[in-house]
């Protein structure tokens, strides 16, 4: 029941940041989105940059550890997050001076991404103490006050500077909720045995973390091209949006599924012999290609519907051009830095890791100038990009093949079926209100079909 309640959560969070998108494109001329979006972005990039190798070696260290070993690992881990977020400040203070946006947003986003970075971090350390209900239940939290404050702010002053300071008190009064709800056990350590764990963090979580940095800079390079050539119109506001609005749902759904199976599959591997590991990973892999497969499907069958509801007008042709197609960029962007990476996380194959988001990074950047330069619309772009990303994917898949730990392709058949379904029904009016409900159940009808096929209910309910 708790993990069931611990999806339920990040279901909860992704419906939060979809609505924050929405309400902040209402509230925000075109001009401040675009600078809100950019902003955001890129604190979310540094985050990233500084924080993600701490999340990522405490994730794969905290998950296989003894009581008294994760204590002293948790003290190292928090030490090692104090230092890069007054790195982060020092560094990103100096080089914040060539930035084109305004000094306040700039700072604003520098606090976020700290804030955020510190925040993920306490709540990783909770989820990892056997504490996943009160993990979920602060990450709904937060979600929820993210979408408060920003909208708040928004609304009171018109700004994206007010937007980004509702972000950034959203993310602090997470992390003061966390220290109040859960206070995880920690053993303080000597210098010497905490610069040993941090040899140890940084060999593994700083590679894996500069694999996630490229990554996640995929999408924000791609925005950045196609946007040097919309500008700051309604219509780049639109690809903003796309860009923004449809990363969120899966980015939420796979750190929800990792934060459900991934520490058991890491436990697994440690201590579970060859083949309860393969498949407890092979149970992960289907949980996440077919949930995905059929988000895919609902969101190109349903988002255009609420687009012409929600998106402001000015922005809304821009949008509905480029939403498929950055949904299927998106869709294959997830399972390159998530699924495939699996294996090489558990083997600690961090340079290999790298080198995959590099030649992502390379092909998608030089499809997308091609495109872009050659006079191609934003939605053969993102097109582009995605066959860059499906080929890298390919090339990348030999340490899974070899780990053999297959997912049941009937089953994914049937996802994908499930899929094409649910996408098709957009192509059916939403008037009057009873089409719209009969498309909202056959989606829902599918969708439990594919839970109840791949056992994925049953999964949530052993927790």
């Amino acid at each position: 029941m708790t993990r069931l309640l611990a999806m339920a959560g990040y279901v909860y969070q992704s419906a939060a940041a979809i609505i924050l998108i929405f309400a902040i494109s209402h509230l925000l001329p075109a001009a401040d989105y675009t600078n809100f979006s950019l902003a955001l972005a890129s604190s979310q990039l540094l985050c990233v940059l500084m924080f993600e190798w701490l999340q990522l070696a405490g994730l794969r260290f905290l998950a296989a550890a003894k009581e008294n070993e994760a204590a002293r690992l948790r003290w190292s881990l928090f030490a090692a997050g104090l230092s890069s977020a007054a790195a982060l400040v020092v560094v990103g203070s100096c080089a914040s001076l060539a930035s084109v946006l305004p000094t306040g947003i700039v700072a604003l986003g520098l606090g976020i991404s700290v804030l955020q970075g510190l925040t993920d971090l306490y709540f990783l350390s909770v989820r990892l103490s056997d504490r996943l209900g009160i993990a979920s239940f602060l990450l709904a939290l937060r979600a929820t006050a993210l979408l408060i404050g920003a909208a708040a702010g928004a609304m009171i002053s018109g700004t994206a500077e007010a937007a980004l300071l509702g972000i950034a008190s959203g993310h602090a009064l997470g992390l003061l909720a966390g220290l109040v709800a859960y206070r995880t056990p920690m053993e303080r350590v000597s210098l010497q045995a905490m610069m040993a764990d941090w040899k140890d963090f940084s060999r593994y979580g700083m590679l894996a973390a500069g694999a996630s940095v490229i990554h996640l800079s995929v999408p924000v390079l791609l925005r950045v091209i196609v946007l040097g050539r919309l500008g700051a119109t309604g219509a780049g506001a639109g690809f903003s949006i796309a860009l923004d609005l449809l990363q969120r749902p899966f980015w939420v759904l796979n750190a929800a599924i990792h934060t459900v199976s991934y520490p058991e599959v890491v436990n697994d591997f440690e201590h579970g012999g060859s083949a309860k590991s393969v498949q407890s990973a092979r149970r992960m892999f289907e949980f996440m290609i077919c949930t995905t497969l059929v988000l895919l499907g609902g969101l190109i069958g349903f988002i255009p519907d609420a687009a012409r509801i929600l998106v402001p007008q000015a922005s809304l042709d821009g949008f509905l051009e480029t939403a498929p197609t950055v949904a299927a960029f998106y869709f294959l962007h997830t399972h390159l830095q998530a699924t495939i990476a699996v294996v090489p996380h558990l083997e600690k194959l961090a340079t290999r890791l790298v080198v995959v988001a590099a030649s992502q990074l390379a092909l998608v950047v030089s499809f997308a100038v091609v495109a872009v330069s050659t006079g191609l619309s934003p939605r053969a772009a993102v097109s582009y990009a995605s066959l860059a990303t499906l080929a890298t994917i390919l090339v990348a898949l030999g340490p899974t093949l070899r780990f053999e730990a297959f997912p049941r392709w009937p089953l994914v058949m049937q996802a994908g079926v499930a899929a094409i379904l649910i996408g098709s029904l957009g192509s059916i009016p939403t008037e009057p209100a009873a089409w719209l409900a009969g498309k909202i159940a056959i989606a829902a009808i599918a969708t439990a079909v594919i839970g109840w096929r791949g056992d994925f209910l049953m999964l949530a309910r052993r927790g």
